[in-house]
Formats: C-alpha cells, structure tokens, sequence
C-alpha cells in the first residue's frame, strides 16, 4: 500500500483537533513564547508503551521549553477514552484528541486496525513525532510503522540543543532532499 509522507523543509498541514479541556486546538502552532512545536501522535490509551513514553516525555519538557520548543500530544481516542487515560498519565503538557482518518492520512501516518474490541473501537495511528519551526515547516520528523519504535529524548533533545544554540554555525537546517 502507498502512503504519502510529509518531507521536512515542506508545510506542516493545518489540523485542527480539541484539548482534554475541550479547547480547539491547531496542530503546529506553538503556545505562549515557543516558536517551535513537538507534535507526537500516539497510539491512544490501550497502548501501555505510549503512556510510559508520555510520561517520560515529561520529565524533558522544561529543556524542551528551554530551546523554545512547545510540546502537544494527540491520539485518534475521543474525549472518554482520553479522560480514562490522564488517570495513567502524570504530564503537564496538552493532550488532544479526536485525530481523524483523513487528518492521519494528510500525515503520512502508519493506521491500524484494531485486533479485538478490547484494544479499541476505531483505527488509530501508530507514533510519529514532527517538530514544526516558526515558520510552520516541519524540521525534523519521524514515523514508525510498530508501537515500539520511538526516538530517544536524550538524542532528540541535545540535536535541538544543538541547532538552536545562538552561536552555532553549523548549517543544519533539516530541509535537505537526500534523493
């Protein structure tokens, strides 16, 4: 089957979903004084690795905040399952919910079908990670097509760390075509 995958340097799509207060929220578009958003798309609450990650996610939040870098969280979960799963989570960044087919596919996302009802009642995606810049172009992204492929924050972090840094020279830019 073909996807269509986004390419860092190219757009992040406007995408509209809704925050566990039930606020809209526009995927993209850093909050308060970030000019850089971490969009992570997860599996939802059946999935025990993603709760772990979320809160691990956490505990790199303030360096997130540090270099600028806004953090949001959404899943395919409508507004019950996602309440159920906040009980699991001990996170200070929004989550959102209500990620559609069409919204997945427009980001090139990996879908799966539930193996039983006692998983989930609906597709969800599998995780992916886009930082968008404050120009609303996607720097640097990663989709995994299995549950248990996630990128190591410690890495992530310290490369943003790294390409952020006032001083540095280093023309990395993240829009580079390698074809």
């Amino acid at each position: 089957m073909y996807t269509r995958k986004l390419h860092p340097g190219s757009e992040f799509p406007a995408i509209q979903v809704k925050r566990s207060d039930g606020e809209a929220l526009t995927l993209g578009k850093p909050q308060g004084e970030h000019d850089w958003q971490l969009v992570v798309v997860y599996r939802g609450k059946h999935c025990p690795i993603c709760t772990k990650f979320l809160n691990k996610l956490e505990s790199y939040r303030e360096r997130f905040s540090t270099q600028g870098v806004d953090l949001v969280a959404v899943s395919a979960d409508d507004e019950q399952q996602l309440t159920q799963h906040r009980e699991s989570l001990e996170v200070n960044f929004p989550l959102a919910y209500g990620l559609t087919l069409e919204q997945m596919q427009s980001l090139g996302l990996f879908i799966s079908t539930p193996r039983s009802e006692k998983e989930t009642d609906h597709d969800f995606p599998e995780p992916a990670f886009f930082i968008v810049n404050g120009e609303g172009k996607i720097q640097i992204q990663e989709i995994a097509n299995a549950p248990f492929v996630r990128p190591d924050l410690d890495t992530l972090i310290g490369g943003i760390e790294f390409i952020r840094k006032p001083d540095n020279d280093y023309p990395i830019r993240g829009t580079r075509d390698y074809d």
